[in-house]
């Protein structure tokens, strides 16, 4: 058969098509469309918000999928086909500048994304994204019910949460200062309030508290603790003031503990984060201990009850008095 360009447009035209047919058209129509356990449908404002993700770009830097190979610390969850289930298409991204949010729904309240959307900055203060205050509160809301909705049903769960224990969290900060810092004791189970620091606050253990600070904690609580970043405005009830934990050490002594514990867990329905995937142990107590000697004026570190210290630690006679502004507690 002799060449002609007739008959190689026509060849490379089949070429072309038969490879659509294989690669898209068949899968499409062979593969199966069983929504996963988790998937529900998405509301208007959640719909409304998926189209803000994906005309601003949203997907360049963030994706919504784990795969098994990203299995690891801060994963939840596998992505399935059927967790996209109805979506036409959907944008799931490739690149990671910032981090996977397939699961990130009720991982905050609403007023911890409404902040962060206005400057990243003052919830992350490492954060590389850009302000997106431009697109004005009504959008925002929209953009905040589609990361509240990603994980679908187990976000759902997770929202539930932190619809439960947000009026809490509110009324108790209503309440006045001393009543909030009461009920924020009572959600620190007993075995972690009576527990002092038990590492010395070194000034190389202080130095690296300051920089977890920081890169944590700055634009909520403030440059001094008291509780007064640039986030405040948007968040409801506001970060604590540190200062006055001065008046409400456990027994007399005690605050180590809980520190730790509420570092580590956060404040489920406030915008107080839990830190346990992004701060090993010593980073928790290392801030604990900063947090305690700058804003609350004394350290419980290194009291008793203690075991034996740690190899690389030196003697550290502990000399601090507890305040005596504070007030017991049982």
């Amino acid at each position: 058969m002799k060449m002609t360009p007739a008959l190689l447009i026509v060849g490379g035209l089949l070429v072309f098509w038969s490879a659509v047919f294989v690669m898209v058209i068949l899968p499409i129509a062979t593969m199966p469309q069983t929504p996963s356990e988790i998937w529900r449908p998405w509301t208007t404002q959640e719909q409304e918000g998926n189209d803000l993700w994906v005309s601003n770009g949203c997907h360049y830097c963030h994706s919504l999928f784990i795969r098994v190979n990203d299995w690891g610390l801060g994963a939840e969850r596998i992505a399935q086909a059927g967790d996209y289930h109805q979506q036409r298409v959907a944008i799931l991204g490739t690149e990671r500048t910032g981090p996977d949010l397939s699961q990130a729904g009720g991982e905050h309240p609403d007023d911890w994304h409404i902040a962060h959307f206005n400057n990243p900055r003052w919830t992350r203060p490492l954060s590389l994204m850009p302000s997106w205050a431009f697109l004005g509160e009504s959008d925002l809301r929209k953009l905040t019910a589609f990361i509240q909705a990603q994980g679908l049903k187990a976000a759902d769960e997770r929202m539930q949460r932190q619809l439960r224990y947000g009026p809490e969290a509110r009324a108790a900060y209503r309440r006045g200062f001393d009543a909030n810092v009461e009920w924020l004791h009572a959600q620190v189970p007993p075995v972690w309030r009576a527990m002092p620091n038990p590492y010395p606050p070194l000034e190389a253990a202080l130095l690296r508290g300051h920089k977890i600070y920081q890169d944590n904690c700055l634009g909520c609580h403030g440059a001094i603790g008291d509780g007064q970043g640039p986030a405040v405005p948007y968040l409801d009830p506001p970060p604590l003031n540190f200062t006055i934990l001065r008046k409400h050490l456990v027994e007399g002594r005690y605050i180590g503990g809980l520190l730790y514990y509420q570092i580590m867990n956060g404040v489920t329905g406030t915008s107080m984060p839990y830190f346990k995937r992004d701060l090993e142990s010593e980073k928790i107590w290392d801030v604990s201990n900063y947090i305690a000697v700058y804003f609350i004026g004394y350290t419980d570190a290194n009291k008793e009850p203690r075991g034996i210290d740690a190899a690389f630690e030196p003697p550290w006679p502990h000399t601090d008095t507890p305040p005596t502004t504070q007030r017991s507690r049982p």
